[in-house]
């Protein structure tokens, strides 16, 4: 019997990644219905846990009795003292709304937000470079917190992008593990390697157990 589950997301490129490595366990993958028409929530924790746990509670309101997946996930660059970070995709806000990035009304695209990270790390050399992707999903229904996973990935910021596959800081985040950038990896090789699938797969597990 097939199994589901609603992510708290309209982004396509996670929707992708979510489904590729659900469909295995025997579990579908949908966004909320209406998603964009629901009250926006306010980012406003000092972790990905925070701010996960807190969109996922209010999102499973809207979909009362269902299992609703909600992440918050980012960069980390150590030269940067770990920014973005939890402001990762709005990060560019200072360069295109006069604001600082949690003061922000909306998140930055992709393309300003890389366009400042290569500008702060100008004078950095390739070995101060290191950072990493985080991921920290929450599970809720009716505004409970049943769990929460989480996934990390280290590598490296390269100082021009790479790629097309990806999203959000992909093409700039060189993994040496297989010495490709995230913006060059398949599908399947994403799901492998992510934070988001590492924590997905956390996840997963926690289903085949428990429901």
């Amino acid at each position: 019997m097939t199994r589901s589950i609603l992510i708290a997301t309209s982004n396509a490129g996670k929707l992708r990644d979510f489904a590729g490595a659900a469909a295995p366990h025997g579990i579908a993958v949908a966004a909320i219905p209406g998603f964009a028409s629901l009250p926006p929530v306010v980012e406003d924790g000092a972790t990905f846990e925070a701010n996960a746990r807190k969109k996922a509670e209010a999102y499973s309101h809207a979909v009362a009795g269902q299992l609703v997946l909600a992440d918050d996930s980012g960069l980390e660059i150590d030269a940067l003292n770990g920014a973005p970070g939890v402001h990762s995709a709005r990060y560019a806000a200072p360069d295109l709304q006069n604001k600082e990035p949690h003061l922000a009304d909306e998140n930055t695209d992709d393309e300003a937000n890389n366009a400042r990270v290569l500008r702060e790390l100008s004078a950095v050399p390739a070995g101060k470079r290191t950072a990493r992707f985080v991921c920290v999903l929450a599970a809720a229904r009716d505004g409970i917190t049943l769990a929460t996973f989480r996934g990390t990935a280290e590598g490296v910021i390269l100082s021009a992008p790479r790629g097309h596959n990806g999203f959000g800081y992909d093409p700039l985040f060189y993994f040496p593990q297989i010495g490709k950038t995230f913006a060059e990896l398949s599908a399947e090789e994403k799901s492998r390697y992510s934070h988001r699938g590492a924590a997905f797969r956390a996840f997963l597990d926690w289903c085949d157990q428990t429901l």
